[in-house]
C-alpha cells in the first residue's frame, strides 16, 4: 500500500523538480523524432543513461550484482519499463500530441494499482481504490473520445499505443516489487537500463541502421537532455524524492508532469488540446486523487 508523509519544503522542491523533468521530456522526445527514427531515438536513451549510471555506481561504490538470475531480471525489467513502454510511446507521440501522450502516462497509476492487485496480496482493491480506478478509466475514455474506440485510424492506434506503454510500465512496478527490491534502486536502474539498452541497440541498427552522427544541433540537444537528464538523472533525483516525500506523495508528480507538457507543446510546438482532452485529464486526477485516499483527507479538514 502507499505511505503518506508530510512534505517538506525540499521535497516539495525536488518533487517539482523531477516533475518539469518528466514533462519536458516529452516535448524533447518529439524534437527528436523529427530526424531520428523511434527505435533509434529509444537506442539513445537508454544507452547513454545505462552508461551514465553504471558510472554513478563505480563512484559510490555500490556492489556489482554477479547472480545470473539478477542479472535475467535486470533484462525483464529493462523490457517492461524501457524498451516497450519507451518504444510505444515514442511512436504514438509522431501521431498524437505531447500533451495528451502526457495525459495517458497518467494512466500508469491507475494500471500500476489493478496489477498490483492481482500479484500482491497486501495490495487488495478497496472500495475507495475501486472507485477510484473507476473514475481514472473514465477520464482516459474521455480524454480519447468514445467514437475513437470505435475506429482504428492512425491516431486512436497511435493513443492505444501510449495506452499499452502505460500498463507495461505498471507490470514493470510489480516486477520491481518481486525480484528487484532488494538492491540498491541506483544499481536497480543502471542494470535495467543495461537490459534495456541489450534489446534496443541491435534492434535499432536491425531496423534503421547505424546511428547518424550528422545531426542537428537541436537534435542533440534533445538527445542530451531526454537520455542525461531526464532518464539518468531523473531516475536518481526519482529515488531521493520517493525517500524524503514517500510513494503516495510521488502520485502528485505524474499530476504536475501533465501541465509541463501542455505548457511546453504548446509554446514550442504549437500544439493545441480539446476541451474534451482537459476534460478527460480532469476526471483522471479525481480519480488519482480519490486512489490514494487524498481527496477525502483534504474534505475531513475541511470539516
Amino acid at each position: 500500500m502507499t505511505t503518506q508523509k508530510t512534505l517538506s519544503p525540499r521535497a516539495w522542491a525536488e518533487l517539482l523538480l523531477l516533475s518539469a523533468i518528466w514533462g519536458a521530456s516529452f516535448l524533447s522526445i518529439r524534437v527528436a523524432l523529427d530526424e531520428v527514427p523511434v527505435m533509434t531515438a529509444v537506442a539513445h536513451r537508454v544507452f547513454w543513461a545505462a552508461f551514465l549510471l553504471w558510472g554513478y555506481v563505480l563512484y559510490r561504490g555500490l556492489a556489482i550484482p554477479r547472480d545470473p538470475k539478477i542479472w535475467l531480471g535486470f533484462f525483464v525489467m529493462g523490457l517492461l519499463n524501457n524498451a516497450i513502454p519507451f518504444t510505444l510511446m515514442a511512436w504514438g507521440q509522431l501521431y498524437i500530441e505531447t500533451g495528451l501522450t502526457s495525459i495517458f502516462n497518467a494512466a500508469t497509476a491507475i494500471f500500476g494499482v489493478i496489477v498490483a492487485a492481482l500479484f500482491f496480496a497486501d495490495e487488495r482493491l478497496s472500495l475507495t481504490r475501486a472507485a477510484g480506478v473507476f473514475i481514472g478509466f473514465l477520464g482516459v475514455v474521455i480524454a480519447i473520445g468514445p467514437e475513437n474506440l470505435m475506429q482504428f485510424d492512425i491516431r486512436s492506434k497511435a493513443q492505444i499505443a501510449v495506452l499499452l506503454g502505460t500498463m507495461s510500465y505498471a507490470f514493470a512496478g510489480a516486477w520491481a516489487r518481486a525480484k528487484l527490491s532488494h538492491l540498491p534502486p541506483q544499481v536497480a536502474a543502471a542494470g535495467m537500463l543495461t537490459g534495456s539498452s541489450l534489446i534496443m541497440v541491435p534492434l535499432a541498427i536491425y531496423l534503421d541502421g547505424w546511428p547518424q552522427l550528422t545531426l542537428q544541433a537541436d537534435t542533440w540537444l534533445a538527445i542530451g537532455y531526454f537520455s542525461v537528464i531526464a532518464t539518468a538523472g531523473a531516475y536518481l533525483l526519482y529515488y531521493r524524492v520517493l525517500s524524503m516525500a514517500g510513494s503516495g506523495n510521488l502520485m502528485l508528480c505524474t499530476l504536475l508532469i501533465v501541465p509541463v507538457a501542455i505548457t511546453l507543446g504548446a509554446i514550442v510546438l504549437n500544439e493545441t488540446l480539446s476541451s474534451r482532452a482537459m476534460v478527460g485529464f480532469g476526471v483522471l486526477a479525481v480519480g488519482l486523487l480519490v486512489l490514494d485516499g487524498r481527496i477525502f483527507r483534504v474534505l475531513r479538514k475541511s470539516h
